[in-house]
């Protein structure tokens, strides 16, 4: 291992990329809130029920921090104890920080648990050191380091170096770090990464042991390695175009983006606001003035509270308002219907929806803007048909010049208890972004096993000219992806199949052995990708042939950069890459093999 960040180790895991966890801790109590006292809930009259109040009070998970509060570091310390390694707890926070400069933090955070500015521009909010994440709790190994996230902040570290050592679910957004950003753990253990977007890093990214990356719509002061999979797009300073070696893809621009929304401080009022759509979209969306976009009062949104049943958080969207999920689980016994054109659904601290009896957590109709972000969706017990639909079966409206957005929404299937669901994601709405979504199987934790959290298929696009950004999607029993929309561009794709198939019988599809990790349709004419791999790790049975990672028709519209496949430790085979085409992969050695262009 190397002894000094000035050094390029390409460390390869020889074996499983995660391994079992303990169980997890216990749920962490509840911290008292300084947001201040908001307005009374709605309660039901005899006439029917009374409507809905817009903004709030935030809540007692969101913690909020100005540069004159007491006692910052301990706050901080606080909630890392409870967090740290709480992987399928029960506590969801949100650190929020007023504009203004800071000194001396260092925030180090655990599971569920996000850190934002409240400025409009990340400069506006200063911390004079880090905001870490390290994988002390388990032994140096970062590849569990998942549902965390950082935004809006600048950020001065202490050493001139922050650390930012995560795997899945772990976004990076608009931040401006003066120094460079480590992306390993401590030691240079196992890493699974990982996404940023919108940020300028005005020194040097070092991925060291990640095994993928992607990052979007930003400024690099220079990259120093690769592992598998580097992923840039609209990426200033980026490394050039190398794939397979080293395994850069490289996009001097992203096709389309638009922003994550997210919450700021207007004088002493929250607002949030919602960048606008950018087209060819190259390096950071601020830093020239006031940002491109349109804000929106707190008062337009309905401040939900874990508690909040569906019926209320629906009849909150049938009287216009958006939703702003606090932190916490909210469990949904109907669907949440998002019906109106531009509504926004923000989630704070990882709030979590869990549907009950099988029904489906939340749904889109088929209309213009809307904007889901920030939150995650926990199947149930019951199985789901799906988790999240954008659009109707059928939706074929014209979105390009004002898209559905879909971004940090995360989905898992077991892990914190027993969960099913046949498909999680479905995109039926033409012209839908979805940029950076983590679509997880659980292969750890409780309710997990061949059967037991039975998932089919991760995502499932039939809508046409849908972009996703970002895509990382693990473990189903068949399909991880199918698309069958026309038009399709993915940038950036990360996999693992399901390491718990009992032997070759069980994923057999047909005369093929195996289900690809992601599945163009075979009656598609156009479809695009660009930085792509699967990786299988077979350990209930390593004697299973997996016989492609990628299935697609072979048409001239039909084209992708940069693909790999990988068996970890030789545990499980691939005998090609996409199709018929590409080395097998061989042995146990952890090497992937890699087609350069398909066709």
């Amino acid at each position: 291992m190397p002894s000094s960040p000035t050094h390029s180790p390409l460390p390869e895991p020889s074996g499983p990329r995660r391994r079992s966890l303990l169980a997890a801790a216990a749920a962490a109590p509840v911290l008292t809130s300084i947001a201040g006292a908001g307005a009374a809930r709605a309660v039901d009259s005899p006439d029917g029920p009374r409507a809905l109040p817009g903004g709030g009070d935030l809540g007692p998970n969101v913690i909020v921090f100005d540069p004159s509060t007491a006692n910052i570091q301990g706050r901080l310390d606080e909630i890392f104890k409870q967090q740290e390694s709480a992987q399928f707890g029960t506590g969801r926070y949100a650190l929020l920080f007023k504009p203004g400069t800071y000194h001396g933090l260092n925030a180090q955070l655990g599971f569920y648990t996000s850190i934002a500015g409240l400025g409009l521009s990340p400069d506006d909010t200063t911390i004079n050191g880090d905001v870490t994440v390290d994988a002390g709790w388990f032994d140096g190994n970062a590849t569990q380091n998942f549902w965390r996230s950082a935004e809006n902040l600048a950020l001065v570290p202490v050493s001139g170096t922050n650390r930012w050592a995560v795997s899945q679910a772990a976004p990076f957004r608009r931040m401006h770090v003066r120094g460079g950003l480590n992306l390993a753990p401590d030691g240079y253990g196992w890493a699974s990464g990982g996404y940023i977007a919108d940020s300028r890093i005005d020194g040097t990214v070092g991925p060291y042991s990640q095994q993928q990356w992607y990052t979007r719509d930003s400024s690099v002061g220079g990259w120093l390695n690769a592992v598998w999979n580097m992923v840039f797009s609209g990426v200033e300073g980026a490394p050039a175009q190398s794939f397979p070696e080293p395994p850069y893809t490289t996009l001097e621009t992203t096709p389309v983006s638009r922003e994550k929304p997210f919450l700021y401080l207007d004088g002493d009022e929250y607002r949030v606001f919602l960048p606008e759509k950018r087209t060819d979209a190259r390096g950071v969306s601020w830093g020239n003035g006031t940002p491109r976009g349109t804000s929106l009062p707190l008062s337009g949104f309905y401040v939900a509270r874990p508690g909040d049943s569906a019926a209320t958080l629906n009849q909150a969207l049938e009287q216009g308002l958006h939703l702003l999920l606090t932190p916490g689980i909210y469990h949904v016994d109907r669907t949440v219907e998002v019906k109106r054109a531009g509504t926004v659904v923000l989630g704070l601290g990882y709030a979590t929806l869990i549907p009950d009896n099988g029904v489906t957590a939340l749904r889109v109709a088929d209309v213009d803007g809307v904007r889901l972000a920030g939150f995650l969706v926990d199947a149930g017990p019951v199985n789901s048909a799906t988790l999240v639909e954008v659009g109707p079966e059928g939706a074929s409206a014209d979105h390009s010049a004002n898209p559905t957005t879909v971004q940090d929404v995360f989905v898992r299937i077991g892990g914190a208890g027993p969960g099913k669901a046949t498909t999680s994601l479905v995109v039926n709405s033409r012209h839908t972004i979805v940029d950076h979504t983590w679509v997880w199987r659980a292969d750890h934790g409780d309710g997990v096993g061949w059967e037991t959290n039975r998932a089919d298929y991760g995502v499932v696009v039939n809508g046409d000219d849908v972009l996703i950004t970002g895509l990382f999607v693990e473990h189903f029993n068949k399909y991880d992806v199918q698309w069958n929309g026309e038009r399709g561009r993915t940038v950036f794709f990360q996999n693992e199949k399901a390491y718990d198939a009992p032997d070759q019988a069980a994923i057999q599809n047909g005369s093929v052995k195996g289900y690809a990790a992601y599945k163009v349709g075979d009656d598609v004419t156009e479809h695009e990708g660009w930085g792509m791999g699967s990786y299988c790790y077979y350990n209930v049975n390593p004697s299973i042939v997996q016989h492609h990672g990628f299935a697609a028709p072979n048409r001239s519209g039909v084209r992708f950069h940069g693909l790999l496949v990988v068996s970890l430790g030789g545990q499980g085979q691939y005998e090609c890459v996409i199709n018929d085409t590409g080395a097998p992969t061989s042995g146990t050695d952890t090497v992937p093999s890699k087609v350069v262009q398909y066709p």
